[in-house]
Order: structure tokens, then C-alpha cells, then sequence
């Protein structure tokens, strides 16, 4: 008989037992779930996403985890997500600037009653800006607000002084706080307890820095009408009161149930207390707006009519982990020969992206140097005066701004064949191209874990088949390429869209959204999401128990949301498919092969004009 071999013991473990129940304590609320994944850290209802433990955990790597999960908890402890909503301004970017200092207040309040967690939140403070270039900016219009503010206010009430890679832009900020909100920037201390009066200071820090609107007048009428159907209620509870003795007594405890229903609320999000507000005051809110202006669609979905009937079973997944080692090399071996002949044209093409973007990083001289290069047109003077030294040029390195790409793939079945291996193959240079240049690349695609709704749609039975439900199938997203992994670690990763049985259905809204979240939270001053897809949105299981327009709507107001309320910019190109009707920027390509023209091409377009930033900066400033 056999001896199986020992399994060896996960030694980190005990670390994820230890930093899940710290979280839970820190949020006060035992049901808090702690999830370690490769994905952005974020939350998402009562689950807290946190960054995957290496196999071997350093002190610094252990105190950037921990500070990531401390940094949620007291999000959830400390934040009221239906306040915050009500408070927070209708602007993308002031929206953007408020939720940041937000966080920073949050964070404040755990630092100063803990030092434990205020050393685990400066290692992942710091350790954000450690892998960033420095930012060389001298004004605020170059800068980014939100960033800005959020370590101005985290130095104002915790005393911790900015990362070093992030000081030219606080100190390019710090003036004209000083100058145009001083005195607020010094209430904004007193007032970090109260998350309502820290928010109304806020705004108002905000619209003295031209961030913002100044709407004071519309929260006083909505604040004058709230109290207008409070004392309504109040005279209808009266009146009732008086018709039956018993009354007060239920109407009592209700009042209690009620609170403690509050209180749940509190460590909720922001979807989740919309959905209590649409149920405990359905019938008043069918007569107001189908929406508040400032909830986002990629935060809050269930604000603008898109539900998911479970995510339970939804995974983000790298690539490496969808089949073995060997069976990667060899699908990695069947695409280099099946598009060995395409790689010579699309190569071709990237060079010429490659100097494009080189000489934009250099293409300025200094001339009447007295070191250098020899200046050309001036061998005349050379010849007849030795002596004079003005004689040399250098070419002068101007600012490259430092960009993420995040390139979106659709991994549908209708994909499957001769585009998916061009897509493969077109990214796959593309990637190796703009890492030679210095841009970092995201390489992800989604489709669906099951044909005909998975898991998802057999709990929909179970549960009685329930009307319009929602999103009905299982999620999964696949991550190709990191931004910070080195090409040469994951060149194999793209041989998986090779794989029989890969390719499904495609919810593009959510897959977009996904991708939005990933590189919203990145550090670098430009981000580009590209999409390419060759077709709508199609899920059979969802489509057949809900409108038959429910994705597709979806995905418009989340690109809507994109292009016009975040400064990433997005593009898309469509095979076979007219994508222009979904995408401001957007080219339609008939043959799989011209894919690589037009990635190229629409790169470099971007990348020859300002950025979303550069071009909102220039408006203002006239």
C-alpha cells in the first residue's frame, strides 16, 4: 500500500484567523466576513475584500494587510453610508475628493484611539505611493484633488506627515487651503466624531476651493420639507393616539424595532441602505425621483433599477488557477503557432506606437550648453574660435505622465475561434510594447461560470422562481496580468482563452464596472480602460426572466458613468459589432485581423491628446 505524502501545513493560516477576527472587533459586528483575494481591497455589503497573504509574510507585507483591513472595519463602524450619501455633493470630482476625506476621517478616528492600527494604516498609506514614480507637479490644477485632500486632512487630525512620492502634490494643494479654507481645515479636526458635521464642513471646504457647488439652499429646502413631513407624521401618530389607548404602546415598540434596525444600517453599504430606505418608506419614495442624483450606478446598482438575485457564487480568478502549469505552456505553445504569420504585422505596428510614445517622453533640446552633444550648427564657430564653450546641445527629458492601461476582453462563446486568439495575440504584444515605455498593463476578461445561469439560477428555483430577479448566472472575472506583474510572469496567463470550454455568456456592465473599480483605485496620474467585445451583452438565463433590454441598459449607465463622472479614460473596439452606439470613443472592426491597427491606433490618439484632468484644469483656469 501507498504512503501518501504529507501535505504541508499552511503556515499562513493562523495569520488570516488572527486579522479576520481583529476586523470583526474593530467593526463591532461578528458577522462581518474577511475574504483574502488578489482582487482591489473594497467591501462589498458585510464582506470585506483584503489583500492575498504571500507564501512567506514579512513584517512590512503583514502591516500593509492588516492596515487594509483596518481601514474597513472602520469604515463599517464608523461610517454611515445613508448620511454620507445625503451629504455628499452632486460633482464627479467633488463627489470623488468627498468620499476620499471621507475615508481619511474614518481612519483618523481608529489612529487616534489605537497605535496598533495607526502604524498598520501609515504602512498601507505608505506603501501605496512605494511602487509610484515620484510626481513632479508645482500647481494644483496638475495635481489630484482627491488624493491631495485626503493626506492634507489625514496630517491635519492624525499628525502623520505624507508619504514622501506624495508630497510635491499636498504641497502643491497646501497654499491655497491655507489660503481659501484655513479656518474650515481647522474645524474639520473638531468635528472628526461627528460624520455629519465633519461632511457639512466639508462641502463647504469645497466649495471654497471651486471643487464644488455651493447648494446650501436646496439642503435647506430639503431640510425644511423633511421636517415638514415629520410634523405631518407627527400629527397623524396624534390623532391616532387619541382613538385608541392601546396605540402608544405598539406604536413603542415599533418605534424600537425600528432603532434597532438603524443601528444594523449603520455598518451597511451604501446599496444596502438604499434598499432599507426603498422598504421601510416604499410607498413615499414611488412619488419622488426614480433616482438620487449622486448615488453612482457602479456603487449602488439597485438605485437605478439593476439587481443581482445572488453573488454568492461570482469569483475573481487568476488565471494560473483556471487549469495546471503544463496545460498552460501548451495552450501558450497552440496560440504562438496558430498567429505566428499575424505577430510580424501587429509587431510592426507597436514599434510605431513605441515611437510615438518615446518621443513624447523626449523630444525637446537645449541648445548653448557648455557640455553635450556636439551641436551640428555650430561646427562653423568650433572651426573658428576653439574657445568658445556655447558649442553643445542635450536633449531635454520632458514630463511623461505616468499611465495604467487595463485592457478588457470579452471571453464570451461568440469569441470563440479566430477573434479570441487575435485578441490574445494583438494584447499579448501590445502589453510587452508599453512596458517598454513605461506604461503599465492590466490584462483581464470576464464571461460566466455556467451556460444556462449555474448555481445562481438553481437557487432562483429553489427559491420559488420569484419575479424579475435579476442578474441570474454566476460571475467570473479572470485576472491575465496584473498592472505591477512583469510581463515575462504571466506571458503564459493569455494561453487560457485557448482552453475548450472556457468561453460563455458575457454581462459586460458589471465586467466593466469591475474593471472601472480595479483601476480607479490605482495610483498613476493617467488610466485607460480599453474594451474589446464583439457584441451586446447577452445572458440567456437573465434575459429570459427580466426586460429584454435589462443588461444593456445596465451597461450604458455604467459607461455613462465612466466617461462623464471619473477621470479614467475609456475606449472600446468592437469585432463585427457596432459598439459606437454604447461608447463616446469607440471603433467597430469587421475582421478580427485589423484588431491590432486599431488598438494601436486608438492609443496612440489618446495618447497624443491631455488628459480628462489636464482638459477640466483648462476649463476652469478660463
Amino acid at each position: 500500500m501507498a504512503i501518501q505524502p504529507k501535505r504541508k501545513p499552511d503556515l499562513t493560516e493562523p495569520l488570516r484567523r488572527a486579522i479576520s477576527g481583529t476586523t470583526r472587533a474593530i467593526a463591532g459586528d461578528p458577522e462581518i466576513k474577511v475574504t483574502f483575494t488578489s482582487d482591489r481591497p473594497g467591501r462589498d455589503g458585510n464582506t470585506l475584500r483584503v489583500p492575498e497573504l504571500p507564501s512567506r509574510v514579512s513584517p512590512k507585507d503583514l502591516a500593509v494587510i492588516r492596515g487594509h483591513a483596518d481601514a474597513l472595519a472602520l469604515n463599517a463602524a464608523c461610517h454611515d453610508g445613508k448620511l454620507h450619501a445625503r451629504l455628499a455633493p452632486s460633482g464627479a470630482d467633488a463627489r470623488a475628493v468627498f468620499e476620499a476625506v471621507e475615508q481619511a476621517r474614518v481612519e483618523a478616528v481608529g489612529a487616534q484611539r489605537m497605535a496598533g492600527v495607526a502604524d498598520n494604516l501609515s504602512a498601507k498609506t505608505n506603501a501605496r505611493y512605494d511602487d509610484a514614480p515620484a510626481r513632479h507637479v508645482t500647481q494644483a490644477e496638475d495635481a489630484p484633488a482627491d488624493e491631495a485632500l485626503a493626506l492634507l486632512v489625514r496630517e491635519a487630525l492624525t499628525g502623520a506627515a505624507p508619504p514622501e512620492k506624495a508630497r510635491a502634490i499636498c504641497d502643491a494643494w497646501r497654499p491655497v487651503i491655507e489660503q481659501r479654507a484655513g479656518d474650515l481645515m481647522h474645524d474639520l479636526a473638531g468635528a472628526v466624531e461627528d460624520q455629519e458635521e465633519f461632511g457639512r464642513i466639508l462641502r463647504d471646504m469645497l466649495v471654497a476651493l471651486d471643487l464644488a457647488e455651493d447648494q446650501s439652499h436646496d439642503r435647506e429646502e430639503q431640510s425644511q420639507a423633511e421636517d415638514e413631513a415629520d410634523s405631518e407624521q407627527a400629527e397623524t401618530r396624534s390623532e391616532e393616539s387619541g382613538e385608541e389607548e392601546q396605540r402608544p404602546v405598539e406604536t413603542q415598540e415599533d418605534q424600537s424595532a425600528e432603532a434597532e434596525g438603524a443601528e444594523d444600517t449603520d455598518v451597511s453599504d451604501f446599496a444596502e441602505m438604499d434598499r432599507f430606505d426603498e422598504n421601510d418608506q416604499g410607498s413615499e419614495r414611488t412619488e419622488g425621483p426614480p433616482r438620487r442624483p449622486n448615488t453612482s450606478v457602479i456603487e449602488a446598482p439597485d438605485d437605478f433599477g439593476y439587481k443581482v438575485f445572488t453573488s454568492e457564487f461570482d469569483e475573481t480568478i487568476a488565471a494560473p488557477a483556471l487549469c495546471d502549469s503544463e496545460e498552460l505552456t501548451r495552450l501558450r505553445s497552440f496560440l504562438d503557432k496558430q498567429l505566428s504569420g499575424h505577430n510580424v504585422a501587429v509587431s510592426r505596428l507597436a514599434n510605431r506606437l513605441q515611437r510615438r510614445l518615446l518621443a513624447q517622453q523626449h523630444r525637446a533640446w537645449e541648445f548653448d550648453l557648455e557640455e553635450g552633444i556636439l551641436d551640428t550648427a555650430k561646427l562653423a564657430r568650433v572651426a573658428t574660435d576653439p574657445s568658445q564653450p556655447l558649442s553643445f546641445k542635450a536633449e531635454r527629458e520632458t514630463e511623461f505622465r505616468d499611465t495604467v492601461v487595463s485592457i478588457l476582453i470579452d471571453n464570451s462563446g461568440s469569441m470563440r475561434g479566430r477573434p479570441i486568439m487575435v485578441a490574445a495575440c494583438c494584447t499579448d504584444i501590445l502589453a510587452r510594447t508599453l512596458e517598454r515605455c513605461g506604461v503599465k498593463v492590466e490584462i483581464l476578461g470576464f464571461t460566466t461560470r455556467q451556460w444556462k445561469g449555474g448555481q445562481s439560477r438553481e437557487r432562483w428555483l429553489a427559491a420559488g422562481k420569484p419575479r424579475s430577479p435579476g442578474r441570474l448566472n454566476d460571475l467570473r472575472h479572470i485576472i491575465y496580468k496584473a498592472a505591477d506583474e512583469p510581463w515575462r510572469r504571466s506571458r503564459r496567463n493569455l494561453g487560457l482563452m485557448m482552453r475548450e470550454g472556457l468561453l460563455k455568456e458575457n454581462i459586460d456592465g458589471e465586467a466593466l464596472a469591475w474593471a472601472y473599480r480595479r483601476l480607479a483605485g490605482r495610483p498613476e496620474q493617467r488610466r485607460i480602460l480599453m474594451v474589446i467585445s464583439d457584441g451586446a451583452p447577452v445572458d440567456d438565463s437573465t434575459l429570459s426572466v427580466n426586460s429584454g433590454t435589462y443588461l444593456e441598459q445596465h451597461l450604458r449607465e455604467v459607461i455613462r458613468e465612466i466617461e462623464n463622472r471619473s477621470e479614467v479614460e475609456l475606449i472600446a473596439i468592437g469585432i463585427g459589432h457596432d459598439v459606437t452606439r454604447y461608447y463616446n470613443r469607440a471603433v467597430t472592426i469587421a475582421d478580427p485581423e485589423e484588431l491590432g491597427g486599431a488598438m494601436t491606433e486608438q492609443l496612440a490618439a489618446l495618447f497624443d491628446e491631455p488628459t480628462k484632468a489636464e482638459r477640466q484644469g483648462r476649463r476652469r483656469s478660463r
